[in-house]
């Protein structure tokens, strides 16, 4: 028994090590004295100091944080609604229509999308178009959230409220949402994550000219590697973490459903 517990620590510790060893390494050597980055030369703060002067990182930096907004706001209302709904109405072509952007394939969904704003909309790519389409994907998380939230409701309260004399609206706003709230915040903490990292939709859907964290770091990758790169890429998986715990506070069952 001792032996079996010992060889399943010690293959977690690899899994754990393959995953967040490179982790390690990016923040490392993004305090590496050295414009090549291949080696490690010495400590310094002088890649953050240049990050905060590069006019170019900071405008991608405000289009990714104003568009994230945007899409957790508008997500986490429709995605509310959408949940209620799927809790409520027990339609079968409710869960299909809400999980499936969040089960499709993020290459695949971005296609469709470009495809749909260009030949059907004829809207010309932008903010505008990655803002819908970040939308688009972050409802079903907000949804998935919420409906777990109400999983595990009493559903005797809900029409107790409505015995009393309570009005729909009523029992929304003062029963329901007090209840669910912590899953709405922790979904639209979530959906802000997602926007501010998302790559593969946002490089389909933003069009000439428009650039955000993601496709500014692909677009230095592409000349060099330098410890640049990894101080924003640090900077944004601190962000990350930070938000993707602060969502778990609010909602025990946000790490559980990424999962």
């Amino acid at each position: 028994m001792r032996e079996a517990r010992t060889g399943l620590w010690a293959a977690a510790l690899l899994v754990y090590l393959f995953l967040y060893l490179p982790l390690a390494v990016v923040v490392v050597y993004s305090f590496n004295d050295s414009r090549l980055n291949a080696e490690w030369v010495g400590f310094t703060w002088r890649w953050y100091r240049v990050l905060l002067a590069d006019e170019g990182m900071l405008h991608a930096a405000v289009n990714s944080i104003l568009i994230a907004l945007g899409a957790s706001l508008v997500a986490t209302v429709l995605g509310t609604m959408a949940g209620l709904a799927i809790h409520r109405y027990h339609l079968r072509v409710l869960p299909i229509l809400v999980i499936t952007p969040v089960a499709m394939p993020e290459i695949l969904l971005g296609v469709s999308l470009l495809l749909f704003f260009i030949q059907v909309l004829h809207l010309t790519l932008g903010l505008v178009s990655v803002l819908i389409a970040h939308i688009t994907f972050c409802v079903g998380f907000v949804a998935i959230v919420v409906r777990a939230r109400l999983a595990g409701m009493d559903e005797s309260i809900f029409e107790a409220a409505r015995d009393l004399g309570a009005t729909p609206w009523q029992v929304f706003r003062r029963v329901t949402l007090p209840l669910i709230l912590p899953a709405v915040i922790a979904g639209a903490l979530m959906s802000f994550t997602l926007s501010i990292d998302d790559f593969v939709i946002t490089f389909f859907t933003a069009g000439v000219g428009v650039s955000t964290l993601p496709l500014q770091i692909y677009s230095m990758i592409k000349i060099a590697v330098t410890p640049e790169v990894n101080a924003v890429s640090t900077l944004l998986m601190l962000l990350t973490l930070a938000m993707i715990l602060l969502a778990a506070r609010f909602d025990r069952t946000v790490l559980r459903g990424r999962g």
